[in-house]
């Protein structure tokens, strides 16, 4: 157990390691059979004839498995609201199957507000093994700031 992340113990500069997850090919087919039925994505002899030269991840894919570990290292403890804003996402190199993803936020703003929340901006990152950052991607969430009595929740 560890006690909730408020608004308050953001600062920026500061970096969540959110872990790794390895991507599966079976994944990615799923995920683009479901979602993004691209060739790329879909068809491994479309694929492979491609400039890829190989099955790789949708976008979308990739930014869900970020968000995965986000979810797991930080938000699941955190005096979250809602989020605002995603964007940019910049996909920099192809997530292919068996990859092993490393996954950091950086904390960027921290801006409080009256109503006793503040808007966070923040900068997720995917790197592969071989040390390329694969996708960044910014966004706005919306945090609780600590309740005035001082009182602290606690999260499992």
């Amino acid at each position: 157990m560890s006690a909730l992340l408020y608004a308050e113990d953001l600062h920026p500069g500061t970096v969540f390691e959110l872990g790794s997850t390895k991507v599966s090919r079976e994944e990615i087919l799923d995920f683009g059979r479901r979602f993004d039925p691209l060739p790329l994505h879909t068809d491994e002899d479309a694929a492979a004839a491609s400039r890829f030269g190989g099955l790789i991840a949708s976008g979308f894919h990739t930014v869900a498995l970020l968000q995965r570990l986000v979810v797991d290292a930080v938000l699941s403890r955190a005096a979250l609201i809602a989020g605002r804003e995603l964007g940019p996402v910049r996909m920099r190199a192809p997530v292919r199957p068996g990859d092993v993803l490393h996954g950091s936020m950086e904390i960027m703003e921290v801006r409080p507000r009256d109503d006793g929340t503040a808007v966070v901006r923040s900068r997720g990152t995917l790197t592969n093994d071989s040390g390329t950052v694969v996708m960044e991607v910014q966004g706005e969430t919306l945090w609780e700031q600590r309740p005035a009595d001082g009182s602290a929740s606690v999260a499992g």
